[in-house]
């Protein structure tokens, strides 16, 4: 879809779902959706049991808002637990992960900046020391 083509009200059947293995992704902003250069926004319906493990995104900063459920989100060496309506913030290329910490979906909104960046969106660390045994 070129940028002519984006738009710019997004209704229920025009959000795309990507299947990951931490739960769905419903992109509500991302290229050939949306026009915009700045911001992406997918909502994450992670289920009990779940998690994004350790990663870090080089060039892109990202705001984690807990619709509901409970997450356990770490930002660097420092975790908390988000309840609904809170949210974290998570500068570019730093390290954080996403737990569901509840018996019930987690959803959250992830927006991330911006929308398009030269090298890998993201890097996975959670094999790699200190991240492999935060968590232990």
């Amino acid at each position: 879809m070129s940028s002519d083509n984006c738009k710019r009200f997004i209704e229920a059947g025009d959000i795309e779902v990507e299947e990951l293995p931490w739960g769905p992704h419903e992109w509500l902003s991302r290229p050939g959706l949306t026009a915009a250069e700045q911001l992406l926004l997918v909502r994450v319906r992670m289920p009990p049991g779940q998690a994004h493990g350790f990663h870090r995104h080089p060039q892109m900063e990202e705001i984690i808002y807990v619709e509901s459920g409970e997450a356990e989100q770490w930002v660097d060496r420092e975790s908390r637990i988000l309840a609904p309506g809170e949210s974290a913030h998570i500068p570019a290329d730093v390290v954080h992960g996403t737990w569901n910490a509840g018996e019930q979906t987690l959803v959250f909104l992830a927006i991330l900046g911006p929308a398009t960046c030269d090298g890998p969106m993201l890097i996975d660390v959670s094999q790699d020391d200190p991240w492999v045994s935060m968590r232990d």
